[in-house]
């Protein structure tokens, strides 16, 4: 007798689902390697060559993958390196900041197609749906009957967007919008693509653990230095979203300042830099001018990145006395030279905090960079369609 309150089992799989299975096992096993010919996927995926062949010719035909030149120099016959085709499917990935949008194209491969941005002092909902409305056009208009292929859109934007007024300086009335607003809901008004929304931290990290440095890891911690400082954690090789897609909240860890105990987010996060810069009467229009260049206000960049890498190796502590990860991960919407510096700086101020029932876990800088969470977005209309949603058993 099964005991009260206990939550049931996911179903079993039919036929249909086993295969369909099998098919996104495939394809992941290609993304996440690159290219892989079909001895090689059989192995990786557990499958016979035999059922292998068959669903990669399905997968062929419909055009998801496609068949490189043979490659010679080997005993035996020559392989047949298999990749995805990028004009596959497609993706549409929006991130809603609080000082700018950015919406993406993105084929199969993840590779960007096409991007637009628009800035602003504080993000207003009309705005934002305007922006996106446009860009699908923009979007159509450049596929032409391909854009049948996109998958979808994925949203990222942060939690509570509407209790930050006061931070951003933007009026309450306005912001408040965002309350009650269902954003899914009013992007269904003018398309029939299916919308994810997530949390702007977790599709950052999701991009990271898709496309850059998160496939070297297992186990790992996520922080993404935006606005506001949030994070994503992984945990067996797949992003680990929660109950309530709320994990990895990294931004709410405690830590110890020079005005006493205040959140990560209070500490750590590019807002405390643009408001120093405004003080200074420096434009702060600069720090979002692409490409990135910060190398008109130094002195406050090298004073902003030694107060938060001392922040941030407490958190990294921190996190890592509940999972024991074996690293974590730095990225934000800055320079890649300010990216190296704030890692180098973290692990140092690391090695001088009390260890003691820790391990210690490597402090490493992410790839993507500033358009990780838009990169994100996009990439989970494609996995939740085509892809397994975990990397469980792809780590060989």
């Amino acid at each position: 007798m099964a005991q009260a309150g206990a939550r049931n089992l996911y179903a079993g799989a039919n036929p249909h689902g086993v295969r369909n299975h099998n098919e996104r096992l495939i394809l992941t096993l290609i993304q996440r390697h690159g290219t892989l010919p079909a001895s090689d996927i059989a192995k990786h995926a557990g499958l016979s060559p035999q059922t292998v062949s068959v669903i990669l010719r399905g997968l062929e035909a419909e055009g998801f993958v496609m068949r490189g030149d043979p490659q010679r120099g080997k005993v035996g016959k020559p392989s047949i390196p298999i990749t995805l085709n990028p004009g596959g499917a497609f993706s549409v990935g929006l991130k809603i900041g609080r000082r700018n949008a950015d919406l993406v194209l993105t084929d199969l491969r993840g590779d960007l197609r096409q991007a637009h941005r628009i800035s602003y002092d504080y993000p207003v909902p009309a705005d934002i749906l305007t922006f996106l409305r446009t860009g699908l056009e923009r979007f159509d208009r450049l596929l032409d009957d391909a854009a049948a292929r996109i998958a979808g859109i994925g949203v990222a934007k942060p939690y509570d967007l509407w209790a930050w007024h006061e931070a951003i300086a933007a009026p309450a009335a306005d912001m408040l919008a965002w309350k009650t607003i269902d954003v899914a809901e009013e992007i269904a008004r003018f398309t029939d693509l299916p919308v994810f929304i997530e949390n702007d931290a977790t599709a950052a990290c999701r991009s990271e653990h898709i496309f850059g440095r998160g496939r070297e890891f297992g186990d790992y911690a996520y922080f993404f230095v935006g606005s506001f400082i949030g994070g994503g954690v992984v945990i067996n090789a797949s992003v680990f979203e929660g109950t309530r897609g709320n994990a990895g909240a990294l931004g709410s860890l405690p830590v110890s300042t020079e005005d006493g105990p205040r959140q990560l987010i209070d500490a750590a996060s590019l807002l405390l830099l643009e408001k120093r810069l405004a003080a200074e009467g420096i434009d702060t229009r600069r720090m979002w001018h692409q490409p990135l260049d910060w190398s008109g206000f130094v002195p406050q960049v090298d004073d902003w990145v030694a107060r938060t890498a001392r922040h941030l190796a407490q958190a990294a502590l921190t996190v890592c006395a509940v999972v024991d990860f074996e690293a974590v991960l730095i990225d934000g919407a800055f320079p890649e030279d300010v990216r190296a510096a704030l890692v180098a700086q973290t692990f140092d101020n690391m090695t001088r905090l009390d260890t003691r029932g820790l391990i210690p876990p490597r402090i490493e800088a992410g790839s993507v960079g500033p358009a990780a969470r838009e990169l994100g977005a996009a990439a989970t209309p494609i996995f939740s369609r085509y892809m397994l949603n975990t990397h469980v058993g792809l780590m060989s």
